[in-house]
């Protein structure tokens, strides 16, 4: 129930034949008393019908109903495309009594494939009928993809929640990280407001994990707001909305790289010891999304050379971050294998679905984490039969 755990928000998820399988792949979610919300988008250059779309509308209303498709991107499908998503839009506004304007669309699913309306359509009518206050399970699993299951979270705060429901195993990579995750929460925000707390949300977790370091054309992170939980606002709670937002963020971040395709192992990316805040954040991606130190990771070897080698390539403003080989310390799991310039001998053993690497530069207070899947033959094999 986690995207429906706020009060006010009802969800449903169908099958409407977008899948060959058979399986759910159409949901939407909808907030009954009037919401105020915001979205994140993916930042690549080719956006799919349904981000243009869904754009356009957040600067047009307040979103109270988010309808998601899973099988077809609808993204690179031309005029066509951005004529589906709005008819989306609209089939979903005239069964819940809404202007279009205030239908976000998400789509996931192959590139170039248009959408089949003539499915979506009638998709849209039985989830609407379907949509109930316990509807968040089935429309959590309606919206994958390679995922291997749901991804759910929920955060309770003194009288409120905050639940949400996440998509996402491949073409990981900020920003954002294929992702869809819809936040919803019964926490009262005035219009104008979600997007300043989403923001932050989302660079703290989404904006740092990485599967496969290629960036989708469909990211999306929605938040809805409704305020059914009737509570007193001040700064104390509003500090606590704000932590709890971020946990759910986090929580489905993670979720999303401990299921990334073919995924056995979590990477956990820690840097300190920064010229810059920026510095550590390039230093720690550059370490996620290195092949060499993900492949090594995958076969439980602590080749801390390749980390080094990793981090003394991060890319950051003309050139690469500031990095003194005879400072830097690098550690896994706990044990130091690189100190001072020279390996430490100690070899720590790798085992379990998580490892931990530690680089220490020696430079200043700049730190940043990230996290990241190995990289392993069932990815190459799934993402070789993508589309055959």
């Amino acid at each position: 129930m986690s995207v429906t755990a706020a009060q006010g928000f009802s969800a449903a998820g169908v099958a409407a034949g977008l899948k060959p399988s058979g399986k759910p792949d159409l949901a939407l979610v909808r907030s009954v008393p009037r919401a105020v919300g915001a979205a994140m988008w993916t930042a690549n250059r080719v956006q799919a019908a349904p981000v243009v779309v869904s754009k356009r509308h957040l600067e047009l209303a307040e979103p109270q109903a988010v309808v998601i498709n899973s099988g077809s991107a609808n993204a690179a499908t031309g005029a066509r495309g951005e004529a589906d998503a709005e008819a989306t839009a609209e089939g979903v506004a005239k069964e819940l009594a809404l202007s279009p304007e205030e239908v976000l669309v998400l789509s996931t699913g192959v590139i170039g494939v248009p959408l089949p309306l003539d499915k979506v359509l009638p998709g849209i009518r039985a989830a609407s009928l379907a949509l109930s206050p316990s509807g968040g399970d089935a429309a959590a699993g309606a919206i994958l993809t390679t995922d291997s299951g749901p991804k759910l979270a929920v955060a309770r705060g003194p009288g409120f929640t905050v639940g949400g429901m996440a998509k996402g195993a491949g073409m990981i990579h900020p920003c954002l990280a294929t992702m869809l995750v819809v936040v919803t929460t019964d926490y009262p925000l005035a219009a104008g407001e979600a997007g300043d707390l989403l923001r932050p949300a989302v660079e703290e977790s989404f904006n740092r994990i990485s599967v496969d370091g290629d960036c989708s054309t469909n990211d999306a992170v929605v938040l809805l707001a409704n305020g059914a939980s009737g509570i007193a606002r001040d700064s104390t709670s509003d500090e606590a909305f704000a932590e709890a937002l971020g946990d759910v963020c986090s929580s489905l971040a993670r979720q999303i790289v401990a299921d990334g395709e073919g995924a056995t192992v979590v990477l956990e990316i820690h840097v300190t010891g920064a010229s810059s805040q920026e510095e550590a954040l390039s230093i720690a991606r550059r370490i996620a999304t290195s092949p060499l130190v993900k492949t090594a990771v995958f076969g439980h070897d602590p080749n801390w050379g390749r980390v080094l080698a990793a981090a003394g390539s991060a890319p950051h403003g003309d050139g690469f971050a500031m990095l003194d080989p005879d400072l830097l310390s690098v550690s896994f799991e706990g044990v130091e294998v690189f100190a001072g310039g020279a390996p430490t001998g100690r070899v720590p053993e790798l085992v379990g679905p998580s490892c931990r690497i530690e680089l220490g530069l020696g430079l200043g207070d700049g730190a940043a984490s990230y996290l990241a899947s190995d990289l392993t033959y069932d990815y190459v094999r799934i993402n070789a039969e993508y589309t055959t």
